[in-house]
């Protein structure tokens, strides 16, 4: 029998919200169950679900997770850890790049998509991680994301 137990949670629902901008249906992180400064990393769940507001339309009578909608799970997990760093509080990361991205398996509802991004840069007004998002062990997602952060007053 093997252990379906799921990782402890580091940050909840409410608390990434708290953190990042993004809501139903738009939050696409369900939670943190992992966080560590010290190797710039950071892993996010999201639960895929029949009932996403995608799952009709893309395909029907065969729901898989949009590719985009994947990346931006791992951008919004990139953002939680950007949002704890001292200095950024509520400040809002905007895409700057996708490079070396590929989609290796099909994400369907009941999946659990596990969502890991290692930073490799981290300055004021730059960043720059690498993110995996998998099922079952099985890569499903990865790529190299970068933002940016624009100035004070452009967003508002």
């Amino acid at each position: 029998m093997t252990d379906l137990a799921m990782p402890a949670t580091v940050l909840t629902t409410r608390q990434i919200e708290a953190l990042i901008p993004h809501r139903w249906p738009m939050l696409m992180v369900d939670r943190i169950v992992e966080y560590d400064v010290e190797a710039k990393r950071i892993v996010g769940i999201k639960g895929v679900s029949a009932t996403e507001w995608w799952a009709q339309g893309h395909f029907p009578g065969l729901p898989i997770m949009p590719g985009v909608l994947q990346v931006e799970a791992l951008a919004q997990t990139m953002a939680v850890y950007v949002a704890q760093q001292p200095g950024f509080g509520d400040r809002i990361g905007l895409f700057a790049g996708l490079d070396d991205t590929r989609f290796k398996r099909v994400v369907v509802p009941g999946d659990v998509l596990r969502l890991e991004v290692t930073m490799d840069k981290l300055g004021s007004r730059f960043g720059r991680g690498r993110g995996v998002a998998s099922v079952d062990g099985e890569v499903a997602c990865e790529a190299t994301l970068s933002f940016i952060i624009p100035p004070e007053g452009v967003l508002r």
